[in-house]
């Protein structure tokens, strides 16, 4: 476990949120202006879960992603050049243009993609785990996946079998309270997804998904378990996406106030503000790192551009039969 009062570490971790966020704000910029093709479902208000996560991992550890998954992927270390020319469908993209923001993979750092099918990477995760276990190397899999996944029936047959064969999984519910319009008051009959953990024999945890050490505290005791064999965790993180549930999504389903509520809880805006007083990071330095950032996000774009697109030949390249 990393010291939580390093200041490099801390920095890191805002440096790697804030990184997501301009990410994505620039591919919502893009998706508006008619660059994007396709839908985008933004992971904005939701950094700390996936900056909290990975900042457990090892390089060549796994994660399995979801339709929701641009922070993941550049949490994980994802190459923001790659990622924007996916995103514009050029072909230098991750996966030469064909792809677009939900199959997203790069197995050279252990993401074993993003997927537009929603809870398909539970049983992935359950495959990764045993293969890991197999090979005898220490690797785990952090699965990622939304409250509306966790009522579908991968979630139930996969968290099954990677208790019953005490798989390296980590499970991590990013519950934002909404399966598109569907809110989970609505659809389930417990307050807390972790409650199911029980069923499994395995432990499960509440955490505040707006706070990344929590997040990552939680984390780095269940990597700790399933690297000595001990199974599977679920981590139930509360969060909130500041945006609808895709680009184009009115969002008129949820409530103003709680809305309100929660952008207060921002954590990128509330990890400044911490590391901040606590003499850890100055304002200049922080800002400097912003501008880095966002000269790193603005050359993606400049990469993507310049870019080729996909050409006709290439319909007929990377398929399997």
């Amino acid at each position: 476990m990393a010291e939580i009062t390093d200041k490099s570490f801390l920095i890191d971790l805002y440096g790697v949120m804030q990184k997501i966020r301009l990410f994505e704000e620039m591919a919502e910029k893009l998706y508006s202006a008619g660059k994007i093709p396709g839908s985008l479902h933004f992971y904005i208000g939701e950094e700390s879960v996936a900056t909290g996560v990975t900042a457990a991992l090892k390089k060549d550890d796994y994660i399995t992603s979801t339709h929701r998954g641009h922070g993941h992927l550049v949490a994980k270390g994802g190459d923001l050049k790659l990622m924007m020319a996916e995103l514009l469908g050029r072909k230098t993209g991750y996966c030469k243009g064909k792809g677009g923001s939900m199959h997203i993979c790069d197995l050279s750092l252990g993401i074993m993609g993003s997927n537009g099918i929603v809870g398909a990477g539970l049983p992935i995760a359950v495959g990764v785990g045993c293969a890991a276990q197999l090979r005898g190397n220490r690797q785990v899999c952090v699965c990622f996946f939304g409250d509306g996944a966790a009522n579908r029936g991968t979630f139930h047959e996969s968290i099954n079998m990677a208790s019953i064969w005490k798989l390296p999984v980590i499970y991590v519910c990013e519950n934002n309270m909404y399966g598109i319009s569907g809110c989970t008051r609505e659809t389930m009959n417990i307050c807390d997804v972790a409650e199911r953990a029980k069923a499994y024999g395995i432990p499960g945890t509440v955490v505040e998904g707006n706070d990344v050490l929590e997040v990552y505290k939680a984390a780095d005791e269940a990597v700790k378990r399933a690297r000595e064999g001990q199974g599977p965790t679920l981590i139930e993180c509360k969060t909130w996406r500041h945006r609808g549930h895709w680009q184009g999504d009115p969002d008129n389903y949820r409530d103003p106030e709680e809305h309100k509520k929660w952008l207060a809880k921002d954590p990128i805006t509330n990890f400044a503000k911490k590391i901040k007083d606590e003499g850890i990071a100055s304002k200049d330095e922080l800002e400097a790192i912003d501008k880095k950032i966002k000269k790193m996000v603005d050359e993606a774009v400049d990469f993507a551009n310049e870019s080729p697109w996909p050409e006709e030949k290439d319909l007929t390249e990377d398929i399997f039969v």
